[in-house]
């Protein structure tokens, strides 16, 4: 399988652990601070985002729906809105994240079509063509191996199935690239060391940096199965949609 930059991006530098186990530890730590934490970075603009990207799956009112690295659930409640008669799976490798989203949806009407577990991207227990749709929202930077977690999230897929993966991306307008910059390297930092771990905003800064955005991503899409891929650019570029089929 082939190695990307960010695959090889960790939180813990000098940890004998691999990404995959330094990953669950650090969002077991930072859990119960995770849904702040992004409102921070984001501007407010992350539910937005996942708002944008489950739109993308309205033509296809898919029964079934996987969201990988689901984390605190936040994108699973926000589909349960926008497409109500489908049954969710959420899975994550952090226990502590998952905790917190099954606390949020025990209230929701939905929950007997809810399903939130451990799992990991590389290696899904779930048969060949399961699922009607897949998501990840900020999560692929996550994967140890990008191309192992795609072609099996691929694997997961029924024919016609769709993948939609949001995740931040750099603005091609050289201004607001520049803005982005200096609010990532700057003024994040500063707000993230308030109220979390250094080595969280440390991470997050260095995998987004090291991920392989726009055509590159695109491309390793094409490779790993999918067709028709697409990007939609969101908030001038800040974040992305990413999509493909199952053909």
């Amino acid at each position: 399988m082939t190695k990307y930059g960010h695959d090889t991006v960790v939180p813990f530098e000098n940890s004998a652990l691999g990404k995959k186990e330094q990953v669950g530890m650090m969002f077991d730590k930072i859990a119960f601070r995770y849904d702040f934490l992004n409102k921070l970075l984001s501007g407010g603009m992350d539910n937005h985002w996942r708002k944008m990207a489950i739109r993308e799956l309205n033509e296809l009112n898919p029964a079934r729906i996987l969201d990988v690295a689901t984390g605190t659930a936040e994108m699973v409640v926000l589909i349960t809105k926008q497409l109500p008669t489908a049954e969710i799976t959420g899975i994550d490798i952090s226990e502590g994240m998952l905790s917190i989203g099954r606390k949020k949806t025990q209230s929701l009407k939905q929950k007997n079509k809810i399903h939130l577990e451990i799992g990991d991207s590389e290696s899904l227990h779930f048969p060949d063509g399961y699922f009607d749709a897949i998501t990840v929202a900020f999560g692929v930077r996550n994967f140890e191996n990008l191309e192992k977690g795609l072609k099996e999230m691929h694997r997961v897929l029924r024919t016609g199935g769709k993948l939609v993966i949001l995740e931040f991306s750099q603005p091609g307008n050289s201004r607001f690239r520049m803005l982005s910059k200096f609010y990532i390297s700057r003024i994040a930092p500063f707000l993230v060391q308030m109220f979390s771990k250094k080595q969280a905003y440390q991470y997050l800064d260095k995998s987004i940096r090291a991920f392989p955005e726009g055509n590159n991503f695109i491309r390793i899409l094409d490779e790993a199965g999918y067709s028709g891929s697409y990007q939609k650019p969101l908030s001038f570029g800040i974040c992305s949609i990413y999509s493909g089929f199952k053909s």
